[in-house]
């Protein structure tokens, strides 16, 4: 469905962030982009919903296919009209709104759809139990596990034809963190809906994508099925901090990792 073909990206005209980065994401597909901050994973997902406009950032070279047309050059809500949605890092929400009246918010650009608004929230319940129950709160005042449920509910609401979500475990207790990757899970598999993922928790990423891309400074260094790449000597040691002998490396041995990386010699 999404092909991203050798793009480069630049910011104020002058600094190059995105070097010749491809990936493709099919139809019922999750795709986690994996990477340390800096690698360039959140301007991926931006280059892709048209948000670079904003920040002064532009694709220079290469382009972005969605369905087989090409989106690099439309606008942000020209994009999000074709179905591309991205749930936006730091739980960004209407704070004086309710959780129901942001997930109102969501419904607003929906098209062709079969299903009404109150079947869509029934739905969003479904999936996230604890939103129905807190429906009337004021959303600033849910803690940041609700936030990302319901700004995750809110990207559904918009009936996406693909789901970007950028760093959904950000900030969260583990436990939270394990619901909310089941939640992503199972939307996928019950709806179909296509995820790209940038996540930097790689062990959980792995663990609910289906292919993955890794980045450093810029630039696609590894990619394949998840299984595989979990059993990687690389991910294992610098993502997962396992050594060959499944031993975990301590965070002193593994914060030097950039001068011994197989994939960077």
């Amino acid at each position: 469905m999404l092909k991203v073909n050798n793009i480069e990206v630049i910011y104020s005209d002058v600094i190059l962030v995105l070097r010749r980065i491809s990936l493709e994401v099919d139809a019922g597909q999750i795709v986690a982009i994996l990477g340390a901050n800096g690698a360039g994973k959140t301007t991926t997902l931006k280059a892709i919903s048209g948000l670079l406009h904003a920040e002064e950032g532009k694709v220079t070279r290469g382009g972005i296919e969605f369905e087989g047309e090409r989106i690099d050059k439309l606008t942000p809500n020209e994009i999000v009209r074709r179905g591309i949605v991205q749930v936006l890092e730091g739980r960004r929400l209407f704070q004086h709104l309710t959780v129901e009246e942001n997930l109102l918010v969501g419904s607003l650009s929906r098209r062709n759809v079969d299903t009404t608004v109150q079947q869509d929230l029934e739905q969003i319940y479904h999936y996230f139990p604890r939103l129905s129950d807190l429906r009337k709160n004021t959303s600033g005042y849910l803690s940041g596990g609700e936030q990302q449920m319901l700004v995750i509910g809110r990207g559904l609401m918009t009936h996406p034809r693909l789901l970007l979500l950028d760093e959904p475990s950000i900030g969260l207790a583990p436990l939270l963190v394990q619901e909310i990757f089941e939640v992503v899970r199972q939307i996928n598999q019950e709806s179909g809906i296509p995820i790209l993922l940038v996540e930097q928790n790689a062990r959980i990423a792995l663990d609910v994508a289906d292919y993955a891309y890794v980045m450093e400074t810029g630039r696609v260094v590894l990619d394949g099925p998840t299984e595989q790449l979990a059993q990687n000597e690389d991910i294992k040691e610098f993502y997962l901090g396992l050594t060959q002998l499944g031993e975990r490396k301590s965070y002193r041995d593994v914060k030097h990792y950039k001068r011994r990386k197989r994939w960077l010699g």
